[in-house]
This record gives C-alpha cells, structure tokens and sequence, in this order.
C-alpha cells in the first residue's frame, strides 16, 4: 500500500465514508490502494489520480467540499488525458460563441451528483488563468463557462476539471444552448415582474378593502388606482404574453382552450378595472388579473420544468457519445477524429471513463463497460473479446480497443434516441381527450357567465361583473387539461429510471388494460448463449469442417444460434446470404449453395428439433443444440401471473426445446406451441384478441417484428434486434424481464391516478361554479382556488415517481 502524508482539514459524513472504500469517490479500494492522513486518520483511496484530487483540495483550502457533499465524488483520472482537440477551431465552432472578453461554452458532466459537487467546479475553476466566470448546475449537469483564450487553452482547464473526477461533454450547438437559455430568462423575468407587482398590487388593494364604507378620500382612492394600474398593465401584456399569444393561435384554429379563456378573463378583469379608474366607478379588479396571471406563469413554469425533466433522458442519449474519437492509424499512432469520421472498420482507442463513439466489437482482452446511460443497469456489464459494445457505453477498468461496426445514425443509440423522440413528440388519446373535453367545457363555462352576468345585473348589478369574473376565473379547467399530463410525465419519468422506453403514445394506456402476454422463447426465456451439445456428419465432411461451413453461414447473423458458431469462423467467404424467417439461412459458401436451418429446409427431411446443414436436398452435419433459461425468467413470469395476467408461449423451436424450457422455468403458461412461424405466431395473437383478450407480446427477434406489431402492445427484450425495437411500444434497456411487471405495474397505478386526476377536475369545478355563481367568492379568491385546484392534481401525479414497484 502506497502512503502520501497530507494535513488535516477535512470532514466527510459517514453517510459517503464507508470502511473498503476510496474517500474521494466511494468506488472499492481494489488490491493496490493509496493512504493518506486526513483529519489525524489514515484515509483509503482507490488510485493515485483520487489521492491527488484530494490533496489539490486541501492545498486550494477547498476542505468544506467533503463536508457538504450528500453523495460520492466521480472516480479521480490518475493519467493526463488528450485534451488537444478541444483546442481546435474545426472542433469547437459549433459548440462555443465569442462573448465579451473570450468565449463561452457550456458543458455537460455525469459526475456533478449533489450541490457540493457544483460549489467545487464553480470554485476550482475560477481559480486557474484565464476564466472568467464559471457557473455549474447540480441538478441540470451543466456547466456554463467563459474564459479568455488568449490567456488560457480550454484544454488546460478541462484538465483541472478531469483532475477532480469529472468528465466533460460537450452540450449541444450554441444556438440550441442560446435559445434554452434566452427562453430560461424570459420566464423568470415574467414571473418575477408578476411576482413583484402582485405583492405591491395585493397591498394597494387591501387598502380599498378595508374601506367598505368609502369614506377613503376620492384623491387617495384614485391615486391607489392608478399605481395599481401602472403595476398591472405590464403584467397583462408582457408577463402574460404567453396566454395572450396562445389564445390568438387557438382562435386563429377555430377552437377554444385554456388560454382563450385566461387571457378573456385577465383583460375583461383589466379592461374593466381601467374603464371604472377613468369613470371613478365603485369597484376595480387590477389584483384579481394580476394575482391570476401570475399563479398561471408560476403554474406554467412548474410544467416548463417537468418538461425539461423528461427531456433528461434524451439529453442523456444524446451526450452519450463523444465528439471526438482516437482513431488508430496503421502505424498504430492515435489521432483525433471527429465521431461523424469514423467507418465500418476503423479501429478506435477508448479511454478508461470515455464514452464508446460508434457500436463496435470489442478486440483483445475482456473488460467491464458502464452501460447505465443505455440501459439503466447501475453494474458495470463485462465483455469478452468479439462481444459487440454500444456507443455510449464506457469502459470502466482500463482502455480498450474496439473495432467500428455502425456509427452516426446507425447506432443503436441514434435509434433509441429517434424511439424516445418520436414517443415525446406525440399525445397520448387521453391527453387528446381531455383537450377536447376541457375546449367543450370553455364554451359551455362562456355560456354560463354571461347567463350569471345577465342574472344578477337584474338582482344587484354593482356586483354582476365581479361575480362573473369569479366564474369564468375559478372554472377554469386547467386541473382538467393537466389531469393526464401530468400523470403521464410523472410515469415517463419513473419508467425511465427503470430503465423502460416507451415508444408509442398510446402504449402505456394499452399496457394497463392488458390480461394476456404471450412470450417468444429463445432470447426472451432463455439467455440466448447457445451451444452444440452434439455434431453429426454425413459423406466426407469432417466435424471441423461443418462448424466452420455453419460460422460462415452465421457471420453477420443477429440469431441467437450464430454465437453458438463464431468460435469456429476461420474466415472462409459466404455470399448472397439469405434468411428465411422460421426456416434458416442460406448463402454461398465454396462455390456451393448450403442451408443451415432445420431439416426441410436444409436437409429435405423430417423435421426433429436439430439444426441441419445441406444442400436443400440432401445432409452434411447436424447439430444438437442446447440453452440456458434465463435466470430471471421463472420470477418474471410468477410476478406477471400475480397481477392476474395469463401466459402463453410461442416458439420457433422443437417441441422438445420448448417443454424442456417450461419444465424448467416451472411456469404456468395457459399454452404453449413449438416450429411457430412468424405467420403462425402472429394468427394465434389474433386468435387471442378475436376472444377479448388484450394482449402484450415479448420477444426479441427478427422473427418477432410482424407479431409484435400485430399485438394490442409489444414489449423487446434488451439486446434484440433493431426490426424488433422498432416494431416494440415499449423496449426494455436492461436485461431484466422484471422490468415487463413494473412496467405493467406502473402502468395500472397512471391510469388510476388519472381516474382521480379527472374525478377531481370534475369534483371541483362542481363545486367551485356554484359558490361563484352564488356571489360567494370574490376574484382574487377564485384565482387563488384555480390554482391550488392545479397544483393538487400535478402534486397527485408526482406520487407516481415515489412508487416502488415489485
């Protein structure tokens, strides 16, 4: 063990100091950890990189970081990283602007985990040479950060930033940034003026209360007025611009919505108010449109957030991948490309912490990738030399070098990045729905006020317009248009946590009325990792010859059976390949038409649940092939039969392969079928709905996309193939069929906190349109209610991300 002195100043909770691990970052101390004195103790750290970040800050008498942290630092880097290209013009143009006195960047870090790690960054980099200003987000992971580079490369300050334990990444373009932050300042600066002039409206207002009596003099009253007026009108036209601008949109469509009702009652209260200012008339109402103008931004800009919030994840993919890669040339030199340079085939260095840049094979020795980005699974994954690693993984214990096979668009990041997309872009029916119910309900809510002004201008009309405000003010439906929404958000959120994507809008609505799910077998019960148990030859093939003919047949084969072959590609050519879903596959190797699938098609003869190598006619080998059950399978399917679900099995396989996996998993499947076709699978889910059934489909293969299209909602397997991922509603990222119960699980428990979302929205507005009706509830009082009507419902929502599910 390597012992570096160092003084005392440093305070850690106990809550991140446990005995075994490193001090800085909390990760195992390992077999060769590092000690240092802090605060008279001996301290263990993991690596030298960690021990110094430490000592950095106690000499920079930074100490008070150990003690605000509520969570682990990120893992310090112990070597010095090429940073060279974040000093290149060609890299950087699109991702920094020219401010006064230098540029700007904003950079993205997953190592920024709690507020002490934001106080730390902002702290240590305002002290190295050339910044400017600094400003890191703890719960956004960004850092904004301005420095002149005539003083200082970027480079060397990103180097002190690594130094700590945090990593950077670049944000997206600076135009995307500008307009986020340009939106960010709009809205604070509404909801700041309307915050101010509410408070200053609200005491001006008081001050006309408390004189019912109106011996307030007529000077004193009018000068009240007016500054109430001059509070108001700003908040009116500008901070409430949104509304005002949303409700010329939706009259320009010809429907009516929220924001044609908050902007008719916020200048019918403001209109008013002014044309009794000028007439000295016995009532105004400018803190009743102020007071609603202002709960609304607030209430908007809660939702702004919630949006932000679960765009997390797409940012989350998108940062994922690197910009920059190291390209390895033939004479083994590195060089720095950007990742939109990189081909099938190039070799790439990726560094121990660095993001994978393309979908890649892994070469030479195994290493451990954090995939948590990807999939959610919070254990580093190990792979074996040849395993395929996804762009945005990460290798964990040393640096690798992978072999490029997709990039850009064609990753399996890029597609589920486009699946999340395409999934927030669109509304759920139910959201639909509730937008049409609460537009009818607008037109209906018009029709009452103006038939309550109309009545009590005949019973005492110096309180008519007061009381149809109230009306029109305390009905508005919001609570209603959020119902959904707001659940939904909710859900999406904790779904993505759960390392769940949904990918169509409709698909959680559908997952909670389903009462059938039907299961392919073979990468979805079982594990996939095939082997040949057994190999038989016919004439002159040898039994080494027919394993390598087979991994030829194989090579490029996302079927599970073709792992069982690659140990024994000897690299020999296998053109005009061909696959036939539920038959095989067939290509040219040698010169010679060969089959490899079962025995009709391979072999011309009887099938018997092996794998047959022919010409179509006649045999070469057979092979006997066996897997594993996935370990998780049989928990799987018992918790899904505990939500009351009845389970089918559809498989491609032999009629023994599939007993053999039901005898194993010791599941209650209602049936199960063997040499299912595609066509066969998906006849039997119809069969299944034609009875009333809602049924889910799991599976994972290209044999599954037709069926998993075809069912009420389709599940894919983590690690299934892109046809099947994009034929899913919902595609699960980690390797755990738990995943399909909580899923169904949150699903079920969204719609209920819809049903009492709406059975509120429509419980209030019951209760609130009489009291108003009745001259009970002044103005202000109403905007009040109409709020707290909203936020009960988003709060009831919310209620969904705490749900720990089975």
């Amino acid at each position: 063990m390597n012992t570096v002195a160092l003084a005392a100043g440093t305070k850690l909770p106990d809550a991140t100091a446990r005995e075994g691990t490193c001090y800085h970052c909390g990760e195992a101390l390992g077999q060769s950890p590092v000690s240092q004195r802090v605060e008279q103790a001996m301290r263990g750290f993991c690596c030298t990189g960690c021990a110094a970040a430490a000592q950095w800050i106690h000499t920079a008498n930074l100490d008070d970081y150990y003690a605000l942290r509520s969570q682990p630092a990120g893992r310090a880097a112990a070597e010095q990283s090429d940073l060279a290209a974040w000093d290149r013009q060609d890299v950087m143009a699109p991702y920094q602007r020219a401010v006064p006195g230098g540029c700007e960047v904003v950079l993205l870090t997953d190592g920024m985990r709690c507020a002490a790690c934001a106080w730390l960054i902002d702290r240590a980099l305002a002290r190295e040479p050339g910044v400017r200003e600094v400003v890191a987000n703890a719960v956004t992971g960004r850092i904004r950060l301005v420095w002149n580079p005539a003083t200082s490369r970027l480079s060397a300050i990103l180097r002190r930033l690594i130094s700590l334990g945090y990593r950077p990444y670049l944000a997206g373009g600076r135009e995307e940034e500008a307009a986020r932050r340009a939106e960010t300042r709009r809205w604070v600066l509404r909801v700041g003026l309307a915050g101010i002039a509410t408070l200053q409206a609200m005491m001006f207002a008081e001050a006309l209360y408390l004189d019912p009596l109106h011996q307030m003099p007529e000077s004193t009253r009018d000068f009240f007025r007016w500054l109430t007026f001059l509070l108001a009108t700003p908040v009116v036209f500008y901070a409430g611009f949104p509304f005002l601008a949303g409700a010329w949109r939706e009259l320009s469509e010809r429907r009516a919505g929220l924001d044609v009702l908050v902007s008719a009652a916020t200048l019918l209260a403001w209109g008013a108010s002014t044309l009794e200012t000028l007439r000295g008339g016995a009532h105004v109402w400018f803190d009743a449109a102020v007071m609603f103008v202002f709960l609304l931004l607030a209430a908007r800009m809660i939702e702004l957030r919630a949006r932000r919030v679960a765009m997390a994840r797409v940012d989350a993919l998108a940062r994922a991948v690197p910009v920059l890669a190291d390209l390895e040339r033939a004479d083994g030199a590195l060089e720095a490309v950007a990742v939109s340079q990189l081909v099938e085939g190039d070799v790439v260095r990726v560094a121990a912490g660095a993001g994978v840049p393309a979908d890649a094979r892994l070469l030479e020795s195994s290493a451990s990738f954090d995939e948590s980005l990807l999939t959610g699974e919070s254990r580093p994954v190990a792979h074996a030399p040849g395993d395929a690693v996804l762009a945005g993984s990460v290798p964990v214990d040393r640096a690798v070098r992978v072999s490029v096979t997709a990039s850009g668009a064609a990753t399996q990041l890029s597609a589920l990045l486009r699946l999340v997309q395409r999934a927030q872009e669109h509304r759920p029916r139910m959201a639909r729905a509730a937008d049409r119910i609460a537009s009818w309900f607008v037109l209906g809510l018009t029709a009452v006020t103006i038939a309550t002004y109309i009545a009590w201008r005949s019973h005492d009309a110096s309180r008519a317009f007061e009381v149809a405000l109230a009306l029109l003010v305390i009905s508005c439906p919001c609570a209603l248009a959020l119902a959904v929404p707001a659940a939904l958000a909710a859900a999406h959120s904790r779904l993505s946590r759960l390392g769940i994507l949904v990918c169509r809008p409709d698909a959680l609505e559908t997952l909670a009325r389903i009462d059938t799910c039907v299961f392919d077998k073979t990468g979805t019960l079982s594990d996939g990792a095939w082997h040949v148990r057994d190999v038989q030859t016919f004439g002159q093939v040898t039994t080494a010859e027919a394993l390598c003919i087979a991994a030829a047949l194989e090579r490029g084969s996302q079927h599970p059976l073709a792992t069982a072959f690659r140990t024994h590609d000897d690299g020999r050519e296998a053109t005009l390949a061909s696959q036939q879903a539920g038959f095989g596959i067939a290509a040219r190797v040698g010169g010679r038409e060969l089959r490899l699938g079962i025995a009709a098609f391979a072999a011309g003869r009887a099938d018997d649940g092996a794998l047959w190598l022919g010409d179509g006619s006649s045999a070469l080998a057979r092979f006997e092939m066996e897997e594993t059950p996935r370990a998780d399978a049989g928990p799987a399917l018992a918790g899904l039969r505990a939500q009351g679900l009845t389970l089918h099995l559809l498989s491609g396989d032999s009629t023994d392969a599939v007993a053999h996996c039901v005898e194993s998993l010791h599941a209650p499947f209602a049936s199960h079928a063997a040499r299912q076709l595609p066509q066969d699978k998906l006849a039997r889910v119809r069969e299944l709905q034609s009875q009333g059934h809602r049924v889910a489909m799991v599976g994972d293969g290209i044999n599954d996309a037709p069926v998993l299209a075809g069912a009420d909602v389709s599940i894919a397997v983590a690690g299934g193939t892109a046809l099947a991922q994009r034929s899913a509603d919902v595609v699960l990222l980690r390797p755990d069929l738990g995943s399909i119960a909580a899923a169904i699980d949150t699903a079920r428990r969204t719609r209920r906190i819809i049903r009492q979302n709406l059975a509120w929205a429509v419980g209030y507005n019951l209760v609130a349109l009489p009291l108003a009706a009745a001259g009970l509830v002044v103005p202000w009082m109403a905007a009040l209610a109409m709020v707290l009507s909203s936020l009960t419902v988003t709060l009831n929502a919310l209620r969904l991300a705490r749900v720990t599910t089975a």
